[in-house]
């Protein structure tokens, strides 16, 4: 309340009319998004290349890369060596075959994810409903209150009581009766199966949000709301499957003196999958490809080389916050302090915000003029770009008002005196108020400017440097260097 009614005067002087609300919680959220925004803005795509040499065994076709040396690769293993990539290709291209030099194969067993939180809902709710966080809550809060077919929802724990183990075949029973659409899951549910999800010791004030056993207002159920419940209702049938089973096969070869490895996944069990059908679907977008099945191969077998494709790519920018990311990152601040010791105290904290009020800050800043959605995304607007550059680095550091979160955990149990508490929180604050005083700022207005396009947009579908080549196909067509990214605009602040 203090630095609003300052930053407000100081906007004011400069003749911004606007109020310029800073918290401790809402500020460093923003600044979350402006900073992301900022990297997106100086990012400077670089080429690299790639080759896929597609090899058959048995009839069946499969892909294997090819794996640079090191000394010719960045951090994440990406080939910056044109030359070297255009001779690898080359010398593949003449290659009858691939030789297996290498094979192993383990089995691979991954346990059903909890029970949703709220800001774990929220997350998926947005990136595969495309709902604001708010919107997620606002639906769950109806599911629980005017429809009552789930708990409730306002919950920071995907664990469950041991108690609730033994309600469990009923709710089952009834979620069957009330959607014919289950049939075919039922046969697999194990009632007395125990998920890691039942644990008294991990649950909180309140536990996982799990579909009940009311089902009579699931029919009357439609669009988003439906769509909601039924993930909050997969999520927990899938405490009741197997692990989900598979075989991890990975396969080096030597091609003409070069390095492939191929990579497959046959799956033995789909286990909880089942449930989450999505789960099993290719990955789409910039998300990584879902592996491939691979023939029966053995050692030192010779794989025919079908073709050869050099990929001439760009590195992409970082991706924009959706709301589910910045709901994520306000859980997981602990990630995005750089001080060692600070990490390190912040991990198993509830981080910025609580489940209860994170939607509601995004949808402040969203309402104030501070953040702008284009499609799912989320972009700062000119004023939070003013506003994050004016006020003192500690009010819009994530850590601070984790810190400060911890704080008062330390006073609800005891450990410190509400007073003590008062009076460090006025000493820090007076500190704040009065580097401020005197500071001269410009704050543009809080709307994105008509047409100008978010920093983030500008970068989207780089162009590639030029098509792909294969010995099947044509010579590679020579493409256009995708040009620097300009620098978004830094407002002004003066001292």
């Amino acid at each position: 309340m203090n630095m609003s009614r300052l930053f407000t005067l100081l906007g004011r002087q400069s003749g911004y009319q606007g109020v310029l609300p800073v918290g401790r919680v809402q500020t460093p959220t923003l600044r979350l998004v402006v900073d992301r925004d900022r990297s997106i803005a100086d990012f400077v795509p670089a080429p690299f290349w790639a080759i896929d040499v597609k090899l058959l065994h048995d009839h069946q076709a499969f892909i294997a890369q090819w794996r640079a040396p090191s000394d010719a690769c960045d951090d994440q293993d990406r080939c910056l060596n044109q030359p070297l990539a255009q001779q690898a290709a080359d010398a593949m291209r003449h290659a009858a075959s691939a030789r297996l030099v290498k094979l192993r194969t383990e089995r691979m067993r991954e346990a059903a994810p909890l029970p949703f939180d709220l800001g774990t809902l929220q997350e998926i709710c947005s990136k595969k409903l495309g709902l604001g966080a708010q919107e997620t809550l606002d639906i769950a809060q109806s599911l629980y209150e005017t429809h009552k077919v789930i708990t409730y929802p306002r919950s920071d724990c995907g664990y469950l009581p041991n108690s609730q183990h033994g309600e469990a075949a009923g709710i089952i029973t009834a979620l069957g009766k009330a959607d014919p659409a289950l049939a075919g899951l039922l046969p697999h549910l194990d009632p007395q199966r125990r998920s890691r999800a039942w644990n008294d010791a991990k649950v909180t004030a309140h536990h996982g949000i799990i579909p009940t056993a009311a089902v009579r207002g699931v029919e009357r159920l439609t669009g988003k709301p439906r769509a909601v419940y039924t993930l909050i209702r997969a999520r927990y049938l899938a405490q009741f499957l197997p692990n989900h089973e598979y075989d991890r096969t990975q396969a080096d070869f030597d091609c003409a003196g070069h390095a492939l490895r191929a990579v497959g996944k046959q799956i033995v069990e789909p286990g909880w999958k089942r449930a989450m059908p999505e789960a099993l679907a290719p990955a789409k977008g910039r998300e990584a490809p879902a592996p491939q099945p691979l023939p029966a191969l053995f050692q030192g077998c010779e794989c025919a080389v079908a073709d050869v494709i050099l990929k001439d790519l760009w590195t992409q920018p970082p991706k924009p916050f959706t709301e589910g990311d910045l709901i994520k990152a306000m859980k997981n601040v602990a990630k995005l302090v750089e001080d060692p010791l600070l990490k390190q105290k912040l991990k198993d904290t509830t981080g910025i915000g609580t489940e209860a009020t994170r939607a509601g800050i995004i949808q402040g800043l969203l309402d104030r003029g501070y953040l702008t959605k284009q499609g799912k995304a989320l972009c700062a607007t000119p004023a939070a770009f003013s506003l994050i550059d004016a006020v003192p680095r500690a009010i819009a550091d994530p850590g601070t008002t984790a810190i400060w979160e911890q704080a008062l955990d330390m006073v609800q149990s005891g450990e410190m005196s509400l007073e003590e508490f008062v009076a460090k929180q006025a000493a820090w604050m007076s500190k704040q108020v009065s580097r401020c005083v005197g500071m001269r700022m410009t704050i543009s207005g809080p709307a994105s400017p008509a047409g100008v396009a978010p920093p983030w947009k500008k970068k989207r579908k780089t162009a590639k440097r030029g098509a792909a080549t294969s010995t099947k196909a044509a010579n590679a067509a020579t493409g256009t260097a995708a040009k620097k990214p300009r620098r978004a605009a830094k407002p002004t602040v003066k001292g």
